[in-house]
């Protein structure tokens, strides 16, 4: 099985080679290089302050198709009232920030979120790469997503909610985005009970290198960013 290799510091293993539980790499950085060979591979980072950089290719994999979108009743209800303002990029500084800080604790440790991973991803951002999803009461965010965006694929990182329903209104706002721009998938990423009953499924790690390949994803197509 050959490693994924631009350069002789900047390489993976093949995921193939990933553990039982999905762990595939220890250390490195979170340059935007190493970050977009990352989840180019459908690789992404995750560990805990003080770990060393941890990089997973999870089997089986987390994933929710667009189409496969389920809104309860309950849901379709409260959003035909319009209670909250949706926005594409608008505050990505502001939702990786609460993003944070709501899984933080008092002392810091209770997210994976680090400080080098908030400068890392807010890079990407800036490089076009990185995306937030925005729900606004007024004039207060109260809920949000961000994640990565190659090709036509959206690799979700985190959300955060501070009013009823905010975190649903915002992944179905942005499900029917990705639906209008002809992207072939969500990654989830870890499955939760939540986004189960929203309509993702579980595939293998096999299947899922299949759909990046169908999603444009390198090295099956350009290294862009189709979100915009």
């Amino acid at each position: 099985m050959p490693c994924y290799r631009l350069n002789d510091e900047l390489w993976f293993p093949p995921v193939e080679a990933a553990e039982e539980y999905g762990l595939l790499a220890v250390g490195g950085d979170l340059s935007p290089e190493r970050l977009l060979l990352a989840y180019s591979l459908g690789v992404f980072p995750w560990y805990s302050p003080g770990e060393p950089i941890l990089w997973w290719s999870p089997n089986p994999r987390c994933v929710l198709f667009p189409s496969g979108l389920h809104i309860s009743r309950s849901l379709k209800r409260f959003m035909r009232n319009k209670p909250y303002r949706i926005s594409f990029n608008e505050n990505f500084t502001e939702v990786i920030h609460w993003c944070r800080s709501l899984r933080a604790g008092l002392d810091g440790s209770g997210t994976w979120i680090t400080s080098e991973m908030e400068k890392a991803y807010t890079c990407l951002h800036q490089l076009g790469f990185a995306h937030s999803v925005e729900c606004w009461d007024g004039d207060q965010l109260v809920g949000g997503l961000y994640g990565i965006c190659i090709g036509r694929c959206f690799y979700g990182e985190s959300m955060f909610s501070r009013s009823d329903n905010a975190s649903k209104v915002v992944l179905v706002n942005l499900m029917e985005y990705l639906q209008q721009k002809g992207f072939e998938f969500l990654d989830c990423q870890q499955t939760t009970d939540h986004l189960i009953s929203m309509g993702a499924q579980e595939i293998s790690r096999q299947e899922f290198q299949q759909y990046l390949q169908r999603a444009a994803v390198p090295p099956y197509g350009p290294l862009t960013s189709q979100f915009g």
